[in-house]
Parts: structure tokens; C-alpha cells; sequence
């Protein structure tokens, strides 16, 4: 039996009455803060662009596009949502996947539940099955692509989307292999574009790649049976003979599911993740030492390696290139106390504070005698002060990096009410919150989009 078929077989037994409520839980949470950071993201001149571009005469259809009155077929919303919902890299990460989990599967799997009208509990049981989908399959080529520079959040994610699309549809095993074959044609997203645009636009396009590799096998479309195993398939053209182990995925699914432990990581701040653990260390110091930017001489900052490499930006000169600088991220840190969206638009980069202090953080990877070989979600920062004092901490990791170290639930609530509160009026973000959270009580899915998109009818027509 092929890797594929048997990866479907796993998929289509996961329903919602069989999971555990730490799971249904976890799900809910997920679905929280992707609907918040998709709404913020909407409004960003990389989701502007490519709805300008995608859905210019574009026909009507079931599928709302977040942040705007006008409703497209699935794929163009799965595809607009899709890079919105990463536009601010403010979305959720998972440490197996090492990336970003939620986002390459729920723009695609809300566009197709508005299609289909699916009931809360289906769409709950697909989101786990693409999110312990791409999570397992990570087991098996992580984090060689990583290292490599293939971005796991698309490259690994497709198949989380294309098993997710298929569980709501109700296709059979061999259709869900077909679907998971035909992702692995359609799998892409290279690091070097992180900074850019193109990173969301990676989410965008793997969100409708997924959703199109679930349509396509549905209606019969044909893909390789090895697809994966193949001497030319995935596992050799994207890690190499040697550099995978797909030995490692079958046996770990569901034991426990991911989205449980280790879970979903909520961010705190609307960067990087790999400029978290940084982040909450720098806040720390400044937070303990009452330290000013001015009092600051330098600061020295190690993250691991791997981290490193594309945070490493020590003169940031576009927005979100500031994103993924860990320099700047932290300089920001030290001279205002907090990081939040402003930080990352129009001109903010070049205020001249910041400026000032910007040459003066000094970034390096780790060594073992800092941190375990093991843990890659460190960071040790130190300060260096005018009056002579030298202050240090570490942090192991981020803080919500995992479940057992998660966000409270008010955090949650005011990270989504800041989120939502860029697209959305005050009084319709309540009714979004609440109906997140008795999603599974929802007999159809569209009901939550119509009171995002403040179609009340809509919503009412839905319910019934």
C-alpha cells in the first residue's frame, strides 16, 4: 500500500465524536486567531495586490473575501484569504511543522464549508486532520527542508490543506491519496523570499493549491500512486536520498494529536517567531531594569543558528523586512516596551530613535553551553549600559509557545478584539468571539461568515 493511501486512511478516521476535547479546544483556538489575523491582514498592501490582480471581474460566489463586501468562488477567496491571514506574520506556529500551521489550511476549508454549507462539528474534525496531517508528515523531512530553504509552512502545509479540503468533502481513501499526490506537484515556497511580499503570497497560493488538489480528485483527476515514495517523487526531489524519514510518520499520528501537544503556538507579537524568544528576554530586561534606548551602550543577542539565519537583518529597509530582523525587533523592544502592529507600517522603521539605538544590537547563534543541542527556541540577550552595568537573561522559549506554556484566554480575546478591530465594528467582533467559540454547536459554517461579513439575513438563512 502506498505512503499516500495510507496517510488517507488516517485522515478520513479522524470524525469529531472521537476526538479528545483538548482537541476540539485547541481547534477552536486556532480557528480564533486565524479569523482575527486574516481580518487584520485584509487591509495590506500584499493582500490589496493580489485581490486587485486575482479578482478583478471576478464572478459572484459562496465565499466571502475577509475585510471586503464581496463574496468569489472558493479558490480566489481560499487564495486572497489565504495571503491576508499572513500578511502581518501574526499568525499561529507549531514546533513539529516548524512553521506556520493554521493558515495553509483554514482560508481554503472556510471558502469550501461556505460552499457546501458544512456543520461546525465537520469542520472542526477537518481542521484537525489537515493540522495533525502536516504536523506528522514534518516528523519525516523535518528540519532538513528548513535548513535547506524550502519554506515547511507551504511546502509541508499543501498536503495539511489538501487532507483537510478532502475530510469535509467525504471523499473516499483512494480520492484523498489522489488529493494528497496532486499537492505534492503543487508544493512550494523558498526562504529567500521571506521579507517580502511573496512570503503571505506562498500562504495564499498553497491555500488554493490544496483546496484545488481536493476539487480536482473529486472529479476524478489521475496523480501517481508513489508520488511520494518515488524515486523522482517528494521525498527524494525536495530532501534528498537520505535527508527524510518517512518511517516516522505513520506510527506518530495521533499519539497525541499535535494540535494538543505541542500544540498550537499563539503569537504574542506580530513578527517573526524566530525574534520571540529575543523579544520576551529584551521586554524582561526592560521591564526589571526600567532601562531607556538612551542608557543603552549595545546589546548582544544570541538565537539558534537555524533562526538565525533569516533574522539575521541588521539594516532593515522595508517594513516587512523589519519583520524578520531581529535587530530592529529588538532595538523596537528596548526603546518602546512593546511590539505591536504600528511598529511594522509606513515609516515607523526609520523613526530616529530607533535608528540610534539599531547599531548597536549585535545578533550570533548560540552556543551548546548557552542552550541544549536540542532546544532551537532560545535566546539569551545582554545589555550594556552608560553608568557601567552589564544585564543578561535567557528564556528557554517564547512565551505561548506550546500548550503547556499557552497564552491566557484574555490574551487571546484582546490579541483577536486588536486584530479584528481593523476590519470589523466593535459590536460585530463580540458576535465573531462568541460564535468561535460554540462553533460546533453551528449546524452551518456559513452563519459565522455572514456575521463577519455583517449579512445578517444571511446568518439567519444560515442558522435555519
Amino acid at each position: 500500500m502506498s505512503f499516500a493511501l495510507e496517510l488517507a486512511k488516517r485522515i478520513n478516521a479522524v470524525t469529531f465524536n472521537e476526538l479528545p476535547p483538548e482537541a476540539v479546544h485547541w481547534a477552536k483556538v486556532g480557528i480564533l486567531d486565524t479569523v482575527g489575523v486574516t481580518l487584520a491582514g485584509a487591509g495590506e498592501e500584499a493582500t490589496r495586490i493580489v485581490a486587485d490582480v486575482v479578482l478583478r471581474g471576478a464572478a459572484d460566489g459562496p465565499a466571502l473575501v475577509f475585510g471586503r463586501s464581496l463574496r468569489v468562488n472558493a479558490l480566489d477567496a481560499a487564495l486572497v484569504n489565504g495571503t491576508a491571514s499572513h500578511a502581518l506574520d501574526f499568525d499561529d506556529c507549531n514546533n513539529t511543522l516548524g512553521g506556520h500551521p493554521s493558515v495553509p489550511i483554514l482560508p481554503a476549508l472556510i471558502a469550501l464549508a461556505e460552499d457546501t454549507g458544512a456543520s461546525g462539528r465537520d469542520f472542526i474534525a477537518a481542521y484537525v486532520a489537515g493540522f495533525e496531517t502536516e504536523c506528522k508528515f514534518s516528523l519525516g523531512v523535518n528540519f532538513y527542508q528548513y535548513t535547506r530553504g524550502w519554506h515547511p509552512t507551504t511546502t509541508i502545509g499543501v498536503f495539511g490543506c489538501a487532507a483537510a479540503c478532502t475530510r469535509l468533502l467525504g471523499l473516499p481513501d483512494e480520492k484523498v491519496a489522489t488529493a494528497l499526490a496532486i499537492a505534492a506537484s503543487l508544493a512550494s515556497g523558498i526562504k529567500s523570499n521571506f521579507g517580502t511580499m511573496t512570503k503571505p503570497l506562498h500562504v495564499g497560493h498553497c491555500a488554493r493549491n490544496g483546496l484545488l488538489a481536493a476539487l480536482l480528485a473529486r472529479e476524478g483527476y489521475t496523480a501517481s500512486a508513489n508520488a511520494f515514495e518515488h524515486r523522482q517523487g517528494y521525498f527524494n526531489v525536495f530532501n534528498g536520498e537520505g535527508n527524510y524519514d518517512a518511517g516516522k510518520v505513520l506510527p506518530a499520528w495521533g499519539r497525541p494529536f499535535d494540535i494538543v501537544s505541542p500544540g498550537i503556538a499563539i503569537k504574542q507579537y506580530p513578527c517573526c517567531g524566530s525574534t520571540h524568544p529575543a523579544l520576551d528576554a529584551m521586554l524582561a530586561l526592560r521591564r526589571t531594569h526600567r532601562l531607556h534606548a538612551d542608557d543603552i551602550t549595545r546589546i548582544d543577542v544570541w538565537i539558534h543558528a537555524r533562526r538565525l539565519e533569516h533574522t539575521n537583518r541588521p539594516d532593515p529597509r522595508t517594513s516587512l523586512d523589519a519583520k524578520f530582523s531581529v535587530q530592529y525587533c529588538v532595538a523596537r523592544a528596548a526603546t518602546d516596551g512593546k511590539i505591536v502592529i504600528d511598529q511594522f507600517e509606513g515609516d515607523a522603521l526609520n523613526e530616529p530613535a530607533v535608528r540610534r539605538l539599531l547599531p548597536k544590537v549585535h545578533a550570533a547563534p548560540y552556543s551548546t553551553a548557552q542552550f541544549p543541542a536540542d532546544n532551537h527556541f532560545g535566546a539569551e540577550v545582554k545589555v550594556e549600559t552608560r553608568d557601567g552595568r552589564v544585564l543578561s537573561t535567557k528564556v528557554d522559549q517564547p512565551f505561548g509557545r506550546t500548550a503547556d506554556h499557552s497564552l491566557p484566554p484574555e490574551l487571546l480575546k484582546e490579541k483577536f478584539e486588536q486584530c479584528a478591530a481593523r476590519a470589523l465594528p466593535r459590536e460585530r467582533i463580540a458576535s465573531v468571539y462568541s460564535t468561535i467559540h460554540g462553533l460546533e454547536n453551528l449546524k452551518d459554517v456559513r452563519e459565522l461568515t455572514a456575521i463577519i461579513a455583517g449579512e445578517t439575513g444571511r446568518a439567519r438563512a444560515a442558522a435555519a
